[in-house]
């Protein structure tokens, strides 16, 4: 039952992050018509200050929650687990207002240091100041609810905040646009103060409907957990999950700063090394993150799993619940990295109208499983209150990504030097969580792995001998090619043994044709 519920909470967050990405994916194009370039560029200054308040305020703490609520849960202490709660909401409301009103008074600062470096983001700026102050909030009752292993409320909140937020955006802009393009990309930026506050209202909602279920479980504890002891428990697991999440955009801003000039220094124009860094970072790498909304989920879900029979002592329950994760995100990422390095010029060609980004695009698809196991192995240390481990790892793995990105993007291999170096930093840090977590006797099925990535080969070349066979050069080629690969994936897993029908039975909507 249990290995049930966390498969179905991670296939129930992959249904929500792949809504909120279709509803992001309108509101950009929505908004970009909307706003142009201009306007865009403003908002753009804003949000990422905003999203690193949230990153700094929020981010560690639903892990940290769950880590300790699932722990309570599982020795049946629930009167601690409901003192996790009051003490995490009256810290966190703490934090975001203290955070709010520092960006408030740092605005005008931003701007005059040069920091912001047009004046008129200064709106954007403190629209999007109580949007950290609701958010931060919401982030305790969605750590809450994940270490309860129910994840449909956080799923819903989701949803409904982003398309709110959305559509908020989309209106203030228009109302204000002929106002000056200053007020209408300040409206955008408040879209997140009612997306944020009606995700807020939707998890107290749940938390109202649950709580009575939760009142008949309640007994008295033999002795309540300080409060001093819990803010400094959730901030020594927190503090590594909110410097890991910062450290992304870090990740990121290497790619930024180092290889437009690399690529210049190798021998490319301005306007073509402005192209080929496009290609890499606004058009393959969306869809590595696209493709990775289920290992994310699946790390998700894997927390308060692996936390559960941590804390009653359970290795084998552990290394089950590792094992099945490692096999799911396998599974998941191989067939699809294999897909998008064979086909990658016709993706190219079907998805943005160009063949031009297929190198991006195919050197780029090993990440798709390198950070996958990334995002997966992270669940399994968390999970286990190792939080400072993948945050150590994350910060050798960029190290390591910044040195190949010095020494691959040359003129030799130009912009795949560039995709090679984000392999290389997915896959040392996933490498080190692996052998983190053998240290702690956690082990896995490499046979079944490497079942998977034979699998995954043949799908391959099917994939380019219909390809191939249909001319080519059209999107029902494409489409035809990918639907041939799929099909033979799926018949060779059960034929290979890489899944028998008890494990078909653990997964939700197929165990139903299992009984």
């Amino acid at each position: 039952m249990s290995s049930d519920k966390f498969l179905r909470g991670a296939m129930i967050l992959t249904l929500a992050g792949l809504m909120v990405k279709v509803i992001g994916s309108v509101n950009r194009i929505l908004l970009s018509r909307l706003l142009g370039g201009e306007g865009i560029g403003l908002y753009q200054m804003a949000y990422p200050v905003y999203l690193l308040l949230l990153a700094i305020s929020a981010a560690g703490i639903p892990v940290a929650i769950s880590i300790i609520v699932a722990g309570f849960l599982a020795q049946k202490d629930y009167a601690n687990v409901r003192q996790v709660f009051r003490v995490s909401l009256r810290l966190m409301a703490c934090v975001g207002a203290v955070l709010a009103v520092c960006l408030v008074l740092a605005a005008g600062w931003l701007v005059d240091a040069g920091v912001i470096t047009d004046a008129r983001a200064y709106y954007s700026l403190i629209a999007l100041t109580p949007a950290i102050f609701f958010a931060t909030i919401l982030a305790s009752f969605r750590g809450y609810f994940q270490g309860h292993q129910l994840m449909t409320p956080p799923a819903v909140s989701q949803i409904v905040e982003q398309f709110i937020r959305v559509v908020t955006m989309v209106v203030l802009a228009y109302v204000l646009l002929p106002y000056g393009l200053e007020y209408a990309a300040a409206g955008a930026a408040f879209g997140a103060v009612p997306g944020s506050l009606t995700g807020l209202v939707v998890m107290g909602c749940f938390y109202r409907y649950y709580r009575k279920q939760w009142q008949v479980e309640q007994v008295p504890a033999a002795e309540l957990v300080r409060s001093r002891v819990l803010i400094k428990r959730l901030l020594l697991l927190a503090l590594p999950v909110s410097c890991a999440n910062i450290l992304v955009p870090v990740t990121s801003s290497i790619d930024v700063l180092l290889v437009p000039g690399r690529l210049i220094d190798s021998g490319l124009s301005v306007e073509q090394a402005t192209a080929q860094f496009g290609y890499l970072a606004g058009m393959a790498q969306p869809l590595l993150l696209m493709a990775t909304i289920p290992t994310m989920s699946l790390a998700t879900s894997l927390v308060p799993a692996v936390s559960e029979a941590f804390a009653l002592n359970k290795w084998q329950i552990i290394e089950q619940k590792a094992a099945t994760a490692m096999k799911l995100c396998c599974l998941i990422t191989v067939p699809a990295s294999v897909g998008m390095w064979v086909l990658a010029e016709p993706i190219s060609r079907l998805l943005y109208g160009t063949a031009k980004a297929g190198v991006a695009i195919m050197h780029s698809a090993p990440a798709i499983c390198l950070l996958g196991l990334q995002q997966v192995t992270t669940g399994m240390l968390q999970g286990m209150g190792h939080t400072n481990l993948p945050m150590l790892n994350m910060l050798i793995g960029i190290a390591a990504k910044l040195v190949a990105v010095l020494r691959l993007t040359n003129a030799e291999y130009g912009i795949a030097g560039a995709a090679w170096a984000t392999n290389i930093n997915f896959g040392v840090t996933a490498l080190l969580n692996i052998i983190a977590l053998y240290k702690f006797s956690i082990r896995f099925f490499w046979l079944s792995i490497a079942k998977i990535i034979a699998a995954a080969a043949v799908m391959g070349a099917v994939a380019v001998e219909v390809h191939m066979l249909l001319g080519g050069a059209s999107a029902l080629a494409t489409i035809a090619a990918m639907l041939a690969a799929g099909i033979s994936y799926i018949i060779l897993l059960p034929l290979l043994g890489v899944l028998n029908r008890q494990e078909l039975r653990q997964l939700p909507v197929v165990k139903r044709f299992f009984k």
